[in-house]
């Protein structure tokens, strides 16, 4: 087998369609301007992308404000980024700058001043990529003033950077001061809040011994992991271990500093397992056993659990609870801080400190639960209330605060409480306070024994004085975590495929012009089906029939008020057919106007507009081939074609109208503002047909249109003069390729642009001088569809686009982030007339008509941030491992009918009968009956108000309802080898893609793989799923799992699924593929063909000489294309003479295959583990015999 890598035989070009979802780390600050207030986001991505989002807050008046996330740039690094730290330099304002590392072996210094990012310095110190002992992993900087940054390695080394500024006032940095130290793991690296004396980095880190001491120790378990300050002395330029304490938080993983310097009592905040410990140089706490002794003793706190964790119905301990995330926010008031801090589970928490009159000390800490998002890698907090959780996997959210003061409200457990509980085990156990601290703290009983202990004291009415100074009773340890949230609201999110586990790209929705690309995302509770389509998405606010196919369509505005800064909503809808018109009225409902309004109904209409400017109300005009009439005041003026001329192309808009005749005459009238009257101004000889023209839109404080674009039979377009001193005058002229179908004027801030749809299906964009009307001679020309284009002006995003109609329907806009103009399509059916429409229900809305149909749609560009793609979003229960498409026969010969079929399996978690079984319920409906039906006071009336009041929560609007989702992780099982899996049947017909059956797997058993088969004996496909029960990962030596492979059928119309029967083999299946008529599988590291049996599959041919486990599968003819685990890629032909598999080549390159595509007969491309893309072909010499 031939890789086609080098460069004499194949050349790969790559085109990224989707920028990376993935977010490696996030950090808010002010980075454009002064004035920001920490509303701005700067994220690195995977693939070495920088981005930078702004928090937008927009009112409008009598709706809620609309909060989103706007991209202000993206930056391209090309290089692996790790890790990032906001500076904030001396003497450069109120504002940040970004210190980042990459596998480049560079410290980099990053300015968005303005919007744009600048590199201010680039300090080199190795060249050997991302490795172990190479600085990059931890970076962290000085918080008064930036005077310093600290870049820290996994293991050993740490470098500190001193930053300074030059005459010019521009930023550099200093050689590297080292603070390295022999036989260390790096965790975690903080930089300290220490006013302005000299900068301190807090460093949590463990010292292994060498490998003879390890070995005498116990092992790597037992090394202590400590919290050491390291000190930048400023005047003797070098860096000293000045402090250090071991910490006995158990896996202490995540470090946060406390404001300092008189802003509070500094120090660092350590988390780990089950504990939060707070640690500084000076702390001191009071003695509980005695109130007026001070002694030198930790403050550690334990965090709520859940109530499910101290009650499980499996009897088991639970696991400890790791905490991986916190962040401190520093509140407007002085001295006023809390952090967050979340777990793996997602619980989020708030911690909030009790501090001493003078702001220099912690007395206690209190840890209260705030809700449960899903797991993040960092949190960021504006001082504007929102709160940005960049996901681990899945889309990243921006939610709403709602509420910070749940101290006492929701479950909460004080220092006090964990401190006391501490030293009563130690007067328990008899052993000195350091032994018995450290093993209170990492016993995995301890912390659900403290808060079954509390819970004690809440039944029982104990210990109220000793907690709470007001007297109140003492708040719940335990929580249920619940998938609505109380205390945030989601208002947006960016959206993410991270990871991208399966791909499928095909037209399966039905009428519509490009295919979609259906995706597998995410993992656990938050994994999804994105389904991505090409262009902006559409949403179908209305859809009704009309009695004919129309010729056009046009929107008549209301009257507006001079104080009025929205526009005014669209009064009528015109719609043109052949041989009449049809006035449809604007209201709560579309209805139709028996009178016509004042227009001719007896006649198509070319032209229709309002007359009149601001506060004015200059009546209606319509252009209809036989003439102009004007409707004002409840009477009408008629301007009669002369002899037998009609008007063949007419335009207007609220003080102008333009016509032409058949040969070339155009006529240009305008409304007298005085007498209200249209009056016949000039007209002119062009010498040729005219096919097509546009006034443009009448600027804010003016009373005309200064040009009119007039496309032309002779492949032509004008631009015409429309001032009183040059009235008809031609001041440019555009030569096109191909007859111009429409044109279209748009104004965009002070310039002018010129959209030409043209007959050939292309459209091109000239910019036209606003003082001369001359056009520029560059322009942008793009094809669009096989249909003639025609333009039209909307509203998108309050700012001006054209819409283009051709094959399918465009949008051209400016693009604010990179300054240019991008035309992308959107996700909709071919349209053959639009006009842009205001109403009450949409403010930015079109009209248009597709066939026989009148459809009113809205843009949703919120979203798109500059992709080419919208995502629909299906919720998944269970990490997805692979999908398959089904077809299905259609009923009496109708079309087929294709599903969509996805399994699902998570390891350590349990199926849906599991976890009712141990009592989870995170919609609380079941604890909700519960209570309601052991309340045996209840009258029947209070029933009915409470059935009364359940009904109206079930009817909550969809949009509030989603911004309170959110998803929760169940149970974690005590023992390996646990797994809950699925098998879910999807529809992908019309715009979204609906669950039709979940089936739910047995216990323990995982869903691994699928296919789509049909076999010779059965005339219908047949989904055949490979499982496995009590698998074990990393440990397939050790564990002996039951593996099946079985057979579904779809009934009911394709919409449940039943099944046929499970064959059970002796390993795991990992990949299945129809293969002429019948069923491959790759069971372990064999490769067998089944036929369809009527109680099980039945075996006909196999392959054992892999030589490891078979991954991928993929069949075309008589050849199957194997990727192996380790060993690479395998072609074997299926000898249907002697009944049995030939190997035809093997890969010469040991590839961990993950996933493969066949190009043709005797190409295949594959991926590997390690990010590597092959693509390999079979050689001449082994093509025989082959399909």
């Amino acid at each position: 087998m031939t890789s086609l890598n080098h460069e004499s035989a194949l050349k790969l070009l790559d085109i990224t369609l989707k920028p990376s979802g993935a977010i490696v780390q996030s950090a808010i600050g002010d980075f454009t301007t002064e004035q920001s207030l920490q509303n701005e986001i700067a994220v690195l991505r995977t693939g070495g992308t920088m981005e930078l989002y702004r928090i937008t807050v927009e009112e409008d008046d009598g709706v809620d404000p609309t909060v989103s996330l706007k991209l202000v740039t993206r930056m391209e690094t090309r290089s692996i980024l790790r890790c990032m730290t906001v500076v904030r330099l001396s003497g450069g304002g109120k504002r940040d700058v970004l210190a980042v590392g990459s596998d480049s072996g560079c410290v980099t210094v990053i300015d968005f001043e303005g919007g744009v990012g600048t590199v201010l310095h680039n300090s080199e110190f190795g060249k050997v990529g991302c490795r172990r002992s190479t600085e990059g992993q931890y970076i962290a900087s000085d918080p008064r003033g930036g005077r310093a940054i600290l870049i820290s390695a996994v293991e050993k080394r740490k470098l500190v950077y001193v930053l300074n500024r030059d005459s010019s006032g521009k930023p550099t940095i200093a050689s590297p001061l080292e603070a390295h130290r022999s036989r260390t793991i790096v965790l975690d690296v903080v930089g300290l809040d220490n006013g302005y004396d000299n900068p301190i980095f807090g460093v949590l880190e463990m010292q292994y011994p060498d490998m003879d001491g390890l070995e005498d120790s116990g092992g790597a378990a037992t090394v202590e992991r400590e919290i050491a300050y390291y000190e930048l002395d400023l005047g003797l330029n070098h860096v000293v271990r000045r402090w250090a304490k071991n910490v006995v938080v158990p896996k202490s993983n995540v470090l946060a500093a406390l404001p300092g310097g008189g802003d509070g009592p500094g120090g660092v905040l350590v988390c780990g397992e089950n504990f939060v410990e707070y640690l500084h140089e000076t702390i001191t706490t009071s003695n509980p056993n005695n109130s007026t002794q001070q002694q030198q003793q930790r403050m550690v706190c334990a965090i709520p659990r859940r109530e499910i964790e101290t009650t499980r119905a499996d009897g088991g301990s639970p696991k400890p609870t790791l905490i991986q995330n916190i962040t401190i926010h520093k509140q407007k008031k002085r001295g006023k801080f809390f952090a967050l801090l979340q777990t793996e589970l997602g619980d989020v928490y708030k911690l909030s400190f009790l501090l001493s009159s003078e702001r220099d000390a912690v007395l206690s800490m209190t840890i209260s639960y705030l809700d449960t998002l899903p797991v993040s890698k960092d949190l960021n907090v504006s001082k504007k209330g929102m709160l940005f959780a960049s996901g681990e996997f899945g889309e990243h959210g921006l939610y709403q605060f709602e509420r910070i003061d749940i101290e006492g409200v929701t479950a909460t457990i004080t220092s006090r409480q964990t401190i006391a509980a501490s030293a009563a085990a130690a007067d328990s156990s008899g052993k000195t306070l350091e032994d018995s601290e450290y093993e209170f703290y990492h016993d995995e009983r301890s912390a659900i024994k403290l808060c079954l202990d509390i819970e004690s004291q809440r039944e029982s009415g104990d210990g109220n004085e000793e907690n709470n100074d007001d007297g109140t009773k003492i708040p719940s340890a335990v929580f249920t975590p619940c998938n609505k949230l109380k205390n945030l609201r989601k208002v947006d999110a960016l959206q993410s495929l991270s990871p991208a586990i399966g791909i499928m790209v095909g037209e399966l929705a039905g009428g519509e012009v490009s295919p979609q690309i259906y995706t597998l995302c995410g993992r656990g509770p938050t994994s999804t089906l994105r389904i991505l389509r090409h262009g902006a998405a559409v949403t179908e606010l209305a859809v009704s029939d009309l009695p004919g196919t129309p010729g056009g369509i046009f929107t008549i505005a209301g009257q507006s008020t001079s104080d009025s800064t929205t526009p005014p909503h669209d009064k009528y809808i015109i719609v043109s057919f052949k041989d009449a018109t049809l006035v449809l009225s604007v209201g709560t409902t579309v209805e139709e106007v028996k009178d016509g309004g004042g227009l001719v109904t007896n006649a198509p209409t070319l032209a229709c507009s309002a007359l009149g400017g601001e506060g004015t109300d200059g009546g209606i005009v319509q252009v209809h081939p036989g003439g102009v009439r004007h409707y004002h005041s409840g009477s009408a003026k008629q301007w009669h074609c002369p002899g037998l001329s009609r008007i063949h192309v007419a335009s207007a808009n609220t003080s102008q109208v333009l016509i032409a005749f058949t040969g070339g005459q155009i006529i240009y009238f305008e409304l007298d503002p005085h007498s209200g009257n249209l009056t016949e101004v000039h007209n002119a000889e062009l010498g040729v047909e005219v096919c097509s023209m546009d006034l443009g839109i009448v600027p804010a404080g003016r009373t005309r249109s200064a040009f009119a674009a007039v496309g032309c039979r002779d492949n032509t377009v004008k631009v015409l003069s429309l001032l009183s001193d040059s009235l008809l005058i031609q001041k440019s002229r555009t030569v096109l390729q191909s007859r111009p179908h429409s044109v279209c004027l748009q104004r965009s801030s002070e310039d002018i642009w010129l959209t030409v749809g043209m007959d050939d299906g292309s459209s091109i964009r000239v910019s036209i001088d606003p003082i001369t009307g001359a056009a520029a001679s560059g322009s942008n020309q793009r094809f669009l569809g096989a249909r003639p284009v025609t333009a039209l002006r909307a509203t998108v995003d309050s700012q001006p686009t054209t819409v283009l109609l051709s094959s399918r329907p465009w949008i051209s806009r400016h693009d604010a982030t990179t300054g240019t103009v991008t035309t992308d399509p959107l996700s909709y059916a071919p349209l053959d007339h639009a006009a842009m429409f205001r109403g009450a229900f949409v403010q930015e809305g079109i009209v248009a008509t597709a066939g026989s149909t009148l459809r009113i749609l809205s843009v949703e560009t919120r979203g798109n941030r500059g992709e080419s793609f919208n995502q629909h979003c299906v919720g998944l229960r269970y990490t997805p491992r692979q999908m398959c498409l089904l077809e299905l026969a259609g009923n009496a010969g109708g079309e087929p009918r294709r599903l969509l079929a996805v399994c699902e399996s998570d390891h350590n978690d349990y199926n849906a009968d599991g976890k009712q079984s141990l009592g989870f319920d995170p919609t609380g409906k079941q604890t909700a009956k519960k209570k309601k039906s052991e309340d045996d006071a209840m009258d029947m009336d209070e029933d009915d108000d409470a059935d009364a009041n359940s009904e109206e929560s079930e009817e909550e609007e969809d949009e509030e309802v989603q911004s309170r989702a959110t998803t929760v992780r169940g149970p974690v099982p005590l023992t390996p080898g646990t797994w809950g899996g699925c098998i879910r049947l999807l529809d992908p017909s019309g715009s979204g893609c609906t669950s039709l059956d979940v089936v739910e797997l047995e216990k323990n058993e995982a869903a691994l793989c699928c296919c789509s088969v049909r076999f010779h004996s059965r005339g219908e496909s047949l989904l055949a799923v490979g499982t496995a029960t009590g698998l074990i990962p990393r440990g397939a030596k050790k564990s002996q799992p039951v593996a099946h492979i079985i057979l579904y059928r779809v009934i009911l119309n394709g919409d449940r699924l039943q099944m046929l029967h499970r064959t059970k083999v002796e390993a795991p299946v990992l990949a299945l593929a129809h293969f002429q008529g019948r069923l491959l599988a790759g069971v372990g590291g064999t490769l067998r063909l089944y036929e369809m049996g009527k109680k099980q599959l039945l075996r006909k041919c196999e392959y054992r000489s892999l030589p490891s486990v078979i991954k991928t599968l993929q069949t075309a003819g008589d050849r199957a294309y194997i990727g192996d685990m380790l060993h690479g890629m395998h072609f074997i032909r299926y000898d249907t003479v002697q009944d049995r598999f030939v190997s035809q080549a093997n890969d010469k390159t040991s590839r961990c295959v993950t996933c493969q595509e066949l190009i043709d007969l005797n190409t295949v491309a594959v991926g590997d583990k390690f990010g590597n893309i092959s693509i390999l072909r079979l050689p001449r010499a082994s093509d025989s015999g082959g399909a």
